[in-house]
């Protein structure tokens, strides 16, 4: 079975009983040239092993071992599996486990698998849960690239500028932790059935350090988080509300770091909170007693 041709997909979903399911975000792609340029573009080469996730009816993973040493296709719902053996019959190098990846060791799943081989990601992603993933694939500092297919508007937010309506905490956790590409969009025609967004396809690719110095990376993004949880007000008194400190600690570490009182959130880089953070820690320390 071709999963992307939409006359021999659907007489596989017809023998299988299958039927879509919208909480699981269960859209396939049918038009064939998209996995096979998302499969390309990943960099999937014979020495490298690839991770996907949300295989669906393995119409990228068919595409991934022509190209990868070694494919895994991570998949929690049980009644794809069917699908997924037809796609991969006579396919040597892919294999299909059913699990959920947000609750699975990927970096064990990595050293058990891979083989020596590169470890990478490629995937549709399920988009009910594509900030966690992303978080985990990041978190995880397996993988040498991240190549997945998110909304666009998720992408529009991960590839933004400082200022942008769409700029948030998410964009400056991932951009301080990866280099964002936004690679190309897919049309709503190319997924069986068709979501009513348009998708886009992009590569994260793991930063060997952050873009910049950081005294406390933990305490930078309590500020990020604490800033954009109230867009709406200056960045002194988000930072007074949501970390519980006085008003004028934030708006004189605001000042040091070399911004005005009226400033928001929206407007800092990560390299900014760094360096603000940093100031706002020293703020915060405690005079020692003197004898």
């Amino acid at each position: 079975m071709n999963p992307a041709n939409p006359a021999e997909l659907r007489a596989a979903l017809e023998r299988h009983g299958f039927r879509f399911s919208k909480s699981k975000g269960q859209n396939f792609l049918i038009d064939p040239n998209i996995p096979r340029r998302i499969a390309a573009i990943s960099g999937a080469a014979e020495d490298s092993f690839v991770l996907e996730v949300g295989p669906g009816a393995g119409s990228l993973t068919v595409e991934l071992a022509r190209l990868a040493g070694r494919v895994c296709a991570v998949e929690v719902d049980a009644a794809v599996l069917p699908l997924l053996a037809e796609a991969l019959e006579g396919v040597t190098n892919a294999e299909v486990i059913q699990a959920d990846a947000l609750k699975t060791d990927l970096c064990k799943l990595v050293s058990e698998r891979a083989c020596g081989l590169r470890p990478m990601v490629c995937a549709n992603l399920p988009y009910s849960i594509t900030s966690p993933l992303l978080s985990k694939f990041i978190d995880s500092g397996c993988f040498e690239r991240i190549t997945v297919m998110v909304q666009r508007e998720v992408a529009l937010r991960l590839a933004a500028e400082p200022g942008a309506a769409d700029y948030g905490a998410f964009t400056i956790y991932v951009n301080w932790h990866c280099e964002v590409e936004r690679l190309f969009d897919v049309p709503p025609s190319c997924f069986m059935p068709q979501p009513k967004v348009t998708s886009s396809v992009i590569r994260l690719t793991p930063r060997n350090a952050p873009p910049c110095g950081c005294a406390d990376e933990a305490f930078m993004f309590r500020c990020v988080r604490a800033a954009f949880s109230q867009r709406r007000k200056t960045l002194a008194n988000a930072l007074s509300n949501g970390l519980h400190i006085p008003r004028e600690a934030a708006a004189a570490a605001i000042e040091r770091a070399g911004f005005g009182p009226a400033v928001r959130g929206e407007a800092l880089s990560g390299c900014d909170f760094a360096r603000l953070s940093s100031f706002l820690a020293d703020s915060l320390k405690k005079p020692e007693k003197r004898l």
